[in-house]
């Protein structure tokens, strides 16, 4: 399964209501799941606006690299769809790199594009930027015209039949256009291994109950279909050439800034609301110490804490007929 640790997707955002009856839609950039509530897999994507913005505003770095990659090969596009956007952060990326495209944000829930929509306008991109709110894939029908290149940022997985939306991506590009998801990579570390308290190995043992909580995430969406996460294979079937994979990396070395502190806080904290109940009892206590502002071993003082992720992107392109 992908790794999708400790955020909610990344950046960002919201696919749409894929989840089960009653459950929230649908960032970021980034995946842990880390957002959900105990075993249930409901997510308010509303709630987490801040978190979002928090995890893919830390990110930049490495979601800058990913852009120029990209532009490498989608030179001047006119239109840039991003999948998913949430509250934007990305999307405005998208048209600071790329100064002469109009950039849709496409999402879920209406707030996060509102959100979005405000930071645009305060940067400066207003004037090119625009939202779409609505179920995905089956809103990218309302599109004014085919995309460039349409953008799909830890937002694919959260589709039940992640093979029909890429088919209906692929058909929202225009011939020659670039589709580019942003899909596994590596969990991300914020600590040593062994900390000087408490059973070595945390960090892997909660990338152990995530990878779970992701299965179940995935099995109770509408229209869930196993799929191998074959991204090349997948994209050729939607009909896609010339398949092209690459990771980057954030590395954000000790002694961690106070902003990357605060989100590996925010992110151990939702780890202890989420999966408390079903954490060990030394495991629980090692959560509680370090998140303890007082505590000298906590992720607010300790000068060990850094921020080290991992995330892919697969792109293809659209043959010219």
């Amino acid at each position: 399964m992908a790794h999708h640790p400790h955020e909610p997707r990344d950046d960002r955002r919201t696919p749409g209501r894929g989840h089960a009856p009653g459950a929230k839609h649908g960032d970021g950039q980034g995946h842990s799941h880390s957002h959900g509530h105990g075993h249930d897999t409901d997510i308010d994507w509303a709630e987490m606006a801040p978190h979002l913005e928090a995890q893919a505003e830390l990110f930049t770095p490495l979601y800058e690299r990913a852009l120029s990659w990209l532009g490498r090969e989608v030179t001047e596009p006119g239109l840039i769809v991003d999948v998913g956007s949430g509250p934007g952060v990305v999307s405005c990326l998208f048209a600071e790199t790329f100064s002469g495209a109009r950039v849709t944000a496409v999402d879920g829930s209406a707030p996060l594009l509102e959100r979005a929509r405000q930071r645009a306008d305060r940067l400066g991109y207003g004037d090119r930027f625009d939202t779409l709110t609505g179920e995905l894939p089956d809103v990218l029908a309302e599109l004014d015209y085919p995309a460039d290149l349409l953008w799909a940022g830890r937002s694919l997985h959260h589709l039940g039949d992640q093979r029909a939306a890429l088919a209906a991506f692929a058909e929202r590009l225009a011939p020659g256009g670039t589709l580019a998801i942003m899909e596994g990579g590596l969990p991300p570390r914020f600590l040593p291994r062994d900390l000087g308290f408490g059973r070595p190995g945390l960090e892997a043992r909660l990338d152990a109950l995530q990878e779970e909580w992701f299965a179940r995430m995935r099995a109770d969406l509408l229209g869930c279909v196993e799929e191998a996460e074959d991204w090349a294979a997948l994209l050729g079937a939607a009909g896609l050439k010339h398949a092209r994979t690459r990771s980057f990396l954030l590395d954000l070395p000790a002694p961690a800034s106070d902003r990357a502190r605060a989100y590996v806080a925010a992110s151990l904290s939702r780890l202890r609301d989420v999966f408390g109940d079903v954490l060990g009892s030394d495991d629980r206590a090692m959560l509680d110490r370090l998140l303890d502002p007082q505590d000298e071993a906590g992720v607010h003082r300790r000068a060990d804490v850094f921020v080290l992720a991992a995330h892919t992107v697969h792109t293809a392109v659209k043959p010219v007929q």
